[in-house]
């Protein structure tokens, strides 16, 4: 455990004694790490970062005051808590504010084995990221780049609060990045690859990022556009978390409370077919995306959001949870490890081979979403696949469906998981969406 956390986490406590709050909570962190960006073989930016941070929630009984800051001196934490009791001084009161009941506090957190820092020279991480990219400027058709990148970072943070509860989570995240630019007569195309892991063992090696970026990008030549239809299509493993963030940012409790959600009251309603589950699993060790407690101190558990295709809970922290006179899932702050479980076996080739006729999209643009009618529309690259085979690059498209329809829609989704996500999940069929391409 940090100790310096601890000391200022304590320091903090003995100034809100002379405060007359009623209740308090604390988060803390310190984290640093390195980020090296190089560009045709030169360094562009070598950056180091040390960040430290303090956020507090005071309580006067239902009045609730905020305030952070990254002085964690005696004289700036003292600031910024008479900043939070002046707010909550002079706010509304809020009958739904208030810390989590005591009995779902993480006061023994599991460790979750997400801390492995790496001691990384700056001489290694640009020779890291230069390998990256010199291997994507070797291939045929490449002859410019937009740079490799490499980050790394580890940090901890502290949870403290008036239930006498005090937890640290500590974690790092480490990645290489490259974008890659392929030209082919007056036709150019970029694309990118990257690799990210807990543990710097655990990236792919330099050469095998360059290599797979320059194919994508490769692989992006001569693409054209459709004529307008309707077909069914595939969203491979990098974009379809996307589908399942819309699906539980609908389930929000947030959303549900304010009433702006297309998923509005859905509980025990059907809106992913039979045999598909989406569920939380944040206590599983050395993986991208779990966490022991959440924002409000709550220690986190295994849970199904949508089970069998039916909706079983709405995602909560305790306020939103207050809102709606329901007990809090654990989730302010967010989701954790979110995993698809579905029946479906074979990845995309055995997708794309299914599907016989349609697109599969392997790139988004645009934020066309409306979250209270679920209308989806946005710009899309991808392949066109006919007799079961990827046929050509296509560009210069839009696809558009409703939400519900798309998540009722889903036909299979592929054993292609992408680990380097927050949420779990292969490759998504939809049975069928509108292209607008050529008039």
């Amino acid at each position: 455990m940090s100790s310096s956390l601890e000391n200022t986490a304590q320091l903090a406590i003995d100034l809100l004694k002379k405060c007359g709050i009623t209740d308090y909570e604390i988060s803390l962190s310190s984290s640093s790490g390195i980020s090296t960006a190089v560009r045709l073989g030169k360094v562009e930016t070598l950056e180091y970062h040390l960040d430290k941070s303090f956020d507090i929630n005071v309580y006067m009984g239902n009045k609730k005051g905020h305030a952070s800051s990254v002085d964690l001196s005696r004289q700036g934490i003292s600031k910024t808590i008479e900043s939070a009791c002046l707010i909550a001084k002079y706010t509304q009161n809020d009958a739904f504010n208030g810390l989590a009941p005591k009995e779902l506090m993480a006061f023994n957190p599991p460790d979750l084995d997400l801390y492995y820092p790496w001691d990384l020279d700056p001489s290694d991480s640009i020779e890291l990221a230069m390998r990256c990219e010199a291997k994507a400027l070797e291939q045929k058709y490449i002859n410019n780049s937009d740079g490799a990148e490499l980050s790394s970072f580890q940090g901890k943070g502290l949870y403290v609060n008036s239930h006498d509860m005090m937890a640290v989570q500590q974690g790092a995240k480490h990645s290489l990045h490259c974008s890659i630019i392929a030209k082919q007569g007056k036709d150019m195309q970029t694309a990118y690859e990257y690799t990210s892991a807990l543990d710097s063992n655990d990236l792919e090696l330099p050469e095998v990022i360059g290599q797979k970026a320059a194919k994508l990008a490769i692989n992006k030549l001569g693409a054209r556009s459709l004529a307008s239809k309707k077909c069914p299509v595939i969203f491979t493993s990098r974009l379809s978390g996307g589908l399942f963030a819309q699906l539980m940012g609908a389930l929000s409790g947030t959303r549900q409370y304010k009433k702006s959600t297309f998923l509005l009251g859905s509980i025990e309603q059907k809106v992913m077919p039979s045999g598909i589950s989406l569920l939380e699993n944040p206590l599983v060790k050395k993986t991208i995306g779990a966490k022991a407690f959440d924002q409000d101190g709550v220690l986190k558990r295994r849970q199904y959001f949508v089970k069998d295709g039916q909706v079983k809970s709405y995602i909560m922290g305790q306020y939103s949870a207050n809102q709606l006179g329901l007990k809090t899932t654990a989730n302010a702050g967010g989701v954790n490890n979110v995993m698809i479980e579905h029946g479906f076996e074979g990845g995309l080739d055995e997708m794309i081979k299914d599907m016989h006729q349609g697109l599969v999209v392997t790139e988004l643009m645009g934020q066309g979403v409306n979250d209270i009618t679920g209308d989806y529309s946005r710009g899309a690259l991808g392949f066109w696949v006919d007799n079961g085979k990827i046929q050509y690059p296509v560009s210069g498209i839009t696809i558009a469906g409703n939400l519900k329809e798309m998540l009722l829609g889903v036909e299979r989704i592929g054993s292609d998981v992408d680990h380097r996500s927050n949420i779990k999940v292969g490759s998504v069929l939809v049975n069928q969406m509108t292209i607008a391409g050529e008039v």
